[in-house]
């Protein structure tokens, strides 16, 4: 498995796997499909914002997985604090895809300097919880019933990961 950077020739398949995660999973809370365009002018908005897309690829260089993080809210106080998201194929889940991609985007996240990472994680997702605590992440919050998918109410776990040990987010950030 090999994490680069996405480029247009990847929308098709995070295409597919967001719409499989829209019909299939409660991660992500949304009921409409989506096409290719859209993939790929979330792509270009996301390289317009400097924030990365990332895709874990197999040794055919076929993706098996993506991750992104953007803003978490979109008032200037909130500018050093990022949400991610990170899916997986189907048939790659459970074989540390979803760390690996992790991994790099908390790297990428902290070049770049921000403070803070925020997962919204539906609260029923343990293995995705489990996957961020042991990446550090530490459980700050939960929203109960205020999602819905397949019929049922869903509750919102909020899960936070410090990137760096500013005192002051004026602090200039460690070499």
């Amino acid at each position: 498995m090999n994490i680069r950077d996405a480029d247009p020739a990847d929308a098709e398949a995070i295409t597919a796997i967001y719409n499989d995660a829209v019909v299939n999973t409660t991660a992500i809370w949304n009921d409409t499909r989506i096409d290719t365009a859209n993939r790929l002018a979330w792509l270009a908005d996301r390289a317009k914002q400097g924030y990365p897309v990332l895709v874990a690829v197999d040794a055919d260089n076929a993706v098996i997985g993506y991750a992104s993080f953007g803003d978490w809210r979109a008032w200037d106080g909130y500018r050093h604090t990022v949400e991610h998201s990170v899916y997986v194929r189907a048939d790659q889940r459970g074989c540390g895809v979803g760390k690996a991609l992790m991994i790099a985007l908390v790297d990428r996240a902290r070049r770049i300097g921000k403070h803070v990472m925020v997962a919204g994680i539906e609260a029923g997702n343990v293995g995705s919880i489990r996957l961020h605590e042991k990446l550090g992440f530490e459980n700050v919050g939960h929203l109960s019933q205020v999602g819905m998918k397949f019929g049922k109410w869903l509750d919102l776990a909020f899960l936070q990961l410090t990137l760096d040990r500013r005192e002051t987010p004026d602090t200039p950030l460690a070499a």
